[in-house]
């Protein structure tokens, strides 16, 4: 491991391979002004960075700046992306924040935030403190406020436990839904919801949402409409991992959502493994904050495995693909160095990634 601190050269000369894509690789690059180029730079003092190089990993979905009761204080806020960024994860899609983390864009040791705004969800619909709970009548307005705070994206939760029927059921009606999206959508804002059922997917599907998140309720139809449609998919396997613990504790009072939750549960893979075979855009996303630690991004691509995706394919959806997606450079000419240097080829064994040689951030070696 080299020292987290900048080096005092004039460039890094990354000896790879250097891994351009899942099927491209270029022998060498060389890091100058925080800059990747693949052209050798002349009369520059260099340092070798030996290994196999990779882009920066996205996490895709998680929440930089929440605990389990709502927003907490920058230093704890700081830590969470200085977890993320000792995994390897150079990029997050922060989905949902009651945390205001725009200082953080001003620092250049720390992660790029792609930021969705706060969550949105209906009154006592979701965890308490963490989203703005609002009835319907004042969907639109919320979306288009944080269609503004955010960084292009919205974050609603679509169906939570209702009470009253002791199961999980969609939190709006569909004519409100499709008005929230078209707000987003006049504003340049994609919207992504949170979805663990199967009842309201096909409203979500016609309204014209850009992402899911978890997805557990997808079925064959809703799979191919997904696929077809090119809506992505976060599964966030990592989070799915707690439906059992959360089927246990509900039981007592609504056994009918504690069965519900172990039956997605245990159809996860299988529909994972569906979206994969159908052409649907998957991404890698762990749902840290809150309740979940942040920095498990490696465990969820080992998740993605696990669900039947090949090892190439799982490392892009937390890598080359989930850049492009969120509109981000990876290893190209002139983009920011956000990369790792790894021992061996990720390609082919994940677990190099748990150890990277060196993590760089804006050109500078961070860890």
């Amino acid at each position: 491991m080299l020292p987290a601190a900048p080096l005092p050269v004039d460039a890094l000369h990354l000896t790879g391979p250097v891994l351009l894509g899942p099927d491209e690789v270029a022998d060498q690059a060389w890091v100058v002004g925080g800059r990747l180029t693949f052209t050798r730079p002349a009369r520059a003092t260099t340092t070798a960075l030996p290994g196999w190089v990779l882009p920066g990993m996205v996490d895709a979905h998680c929440h930089v700046g929440i605990g389990p009761h709502g927003a907490v204080d920058d230093a704890t806020a700081e830590g969470h992306a200085l977890t993320e960024r000792a995994a390897g994860a150079l990029l997050l899609r922060d989905a949902g924040s009651a945390s205001d983390t725009r200082w953080m864009d001003a620092r250049e040791d720390l992660p790029r935030i792609v930021r969705a705004g706060r969550h949105i969800a209906r009154t006592r619909r979701y965890l308490r403190g963490l989203a703005h709970e609002i009835e319907p009548e004042d969907l639109v307005a919320h979306v288009e406020a944080e269609a503004r705070r955010g960084d292009g994206w919205v974050k609603l939760v679509g169906d939570w436990i209702d009470r009253r029927t002791g199961d999980l059921a969609p939190c709006w009606p569909a004519a409100v839904l499709a008005a929230g999206v078209a707000a987003a959508h006049a504003q340049g804002a994609r919207v992504t919801v949170h979805q663990f059922g199967e009842d309201g997917v096909e409203d979500l599907l016609t309204v014209g949402v850009d992402g899911i998140e978890h997805g557990t309720g997808l079925t064959a139809t809703t799979v191919a409409a997904v696929a077809a449609r090119g809506v992505a998919v976060v599964p966030t396997l990592v989070n799915i991992a707690t439906f059992e613990g959360i089927a246990d504790r509900g039981e007592p009072k609504f056994p009918r959502y504690a069965a519900h939750m172990r039956a997605l549960h245990a159809r996860r893979y299988e529909t994972v493994a569906a979206l994969h075979a159908a052409g649907a855009p998957v991404f890698a996303g762990t749902d840290a904050g809150s309740v979940l630690p942040h920095g498990r991004l490696v465990e969820e691509l080992h998740e993605l495995v696990a669900a039947g995706l090949p090892v190439v394919a799982a490392l892009d959806a937390g890598t080359w693909a989930a850049r492009r997606w969120l509109g981000h450079t990876g290893l190209e000419e002139g983009a920011s160095a956000d990369l790792l240097v790894l021992d061996d080829d990720p390609r082919r064994d994940l677990a190099t990634l748990r150890t990277p040689r060196a993590v760089v951030l804006r050109g500078r070696v961070v860890g």
